[in-house]
């Protein structure tokens, strides 16, 4: 049994149908990067994944146990153990660095001791301690995509889904950033699911690619 199992899933909005009865098997710790053009239904698995969205058909099995079946969420995304790296990053724009960061871990209830603790390491592994005061405005793109990757990573997920975070970043900020992720990825083991349009990219952080067309793997 894969670690994440996507079983003849199916997705439509209105009469376009973004998932076409799509299987895809993951293994704990991978690094799968999705790729394809805009349109194809990359980013629509993140959300099906995330519990953002819910399978019309198929269903969804995390760590052996089912959190989606046609038609219904059974496990809620806050019960799905994943961060999630968005493309516009959501920051909160009138939160500090450290704010950010605390506010996942304040709606999880994490006490305040063990809360400042993690922030601490997770800012010192991205390299960003020094700007924990910083609101998202006052900082680079390279450095609040730091930012929102330690923030999805803070919670200590298993999973960790980035939906094409790095498309308005140049080459040399890419490689950069790509390379920081691979190597909080082999210090934490999470696993990656990772969407681009970008062939690029892929070759930065894939252990395996999946190309995707018209809602399906190809």
């Amino acid at each position: 049994m894969s670690y994440i199992e996507v079983d003849h899933v199916s997705k439509s909005f209105g009469e376009r149908v973004a998932i076409n009865q799509l299987s895809l098997h993951i293994e704990k710790s991978e690094r799968l990067v999705l790729f394809g053009p805009s349109g194809c239904g990359k980013t629509t698995v993140l959300r099906l994944l995330a519990g953002l969205e819910i399978p019309e058909q198929g269903s969804i099995r995390i760590d052996g146990r089912v959190v989606a079946s046609s038609g219904k969420n059974l496990v809620p995304p806050s019960k799905r153990d994943l961060g999630m790296v968005f493309q516009d990053l959501a920051l909160w724009p009138h939160m500090t660095v450290q704010q950010n960061l605390m506010f996942g871990l304040n709606a999880r209830r994490v006490q305040k001791r063990e809360a400042d603790a993690r922030v601490r390491e997770m800012l010192q592994r991205v390299g960003l301690e020094h700007r924990n005061n910083a609101k998202p405005h006052e900082l680079s793109g390279g450095e609040q995509q730091r930012v929102a990757l330690a923030r999805a990573l803070v919670s200590r997920p298993s999973i960790l889904l980035m939906d094409e975070p790095l498309s308005s970043l140049d080459d040399e900020r890419k490689r950069t950033i790509a390379s920081d992720l691979l190597g909080l990825q082999s210090q934490l083991g999470f696993t990656l699911i990772y969407v681009t349009h970008d062939r690029g990219e892929t070759g930065l952080l894939a252990s395996r690619v999946c190309q995707m067309r018209d809602g399906r793997v190809v």
